[in-house]
């Protein structure tokens, strides 16, 4: 298992930056993915971006560009850089982590973090 605390959040206008961090309670040398995910209200839950334990990534073609994931090791945290934002960037921001467990991949999910960004 493997709890996850999300943080950075907040209100920004459009154009401005904002960093969310994601603590794991364990190695996340040990998780097969760590990612963001965000939920609209109205819409679904869409990934935004995505990084292998390899150090592999993977965006949403809405963030590519704008977007960067990355992660500290030493203090197992992931980190989601967001620069440019845009007003249909606003959402509650999840950070998920994907172990395999009796060979099947179970996801955890953080609490959320609420990301406004104003025009």
């Amino acid at each position: 298992q493997v709890q996850l605390v999300e943080s950075g959040g907040g209100l920004v206008q459009a154009g401005g930056s904002l960093k969310l961090s994601c603590a794991a309670s364990r190695s996340i040398f040990s998780i097969n993915s760590m990612a963001w995910y965000r939920q609209a209200p109205g819409n679904q839950r869409e990934l935004v971006a995505l990084m292998s334990s390899g150090g592999g990534t993977n965006y949403a073609d809405s963030v590519k560009g704008r977007f960067t994931i990355s992660r500290d090791n030493a203090k197992n945290t992931v980190h989601l850089q967001m620069n440019s934002l845009k007003p249909e960037d606003t959402a509650v921001y999840y950070c998920n982590a994907k172990l395999f467990q009796d060979m099947r991949p179970v996801d955890y999910w953080g609490q959320g973090t609420q990301v406004t960004v104003s025009s």
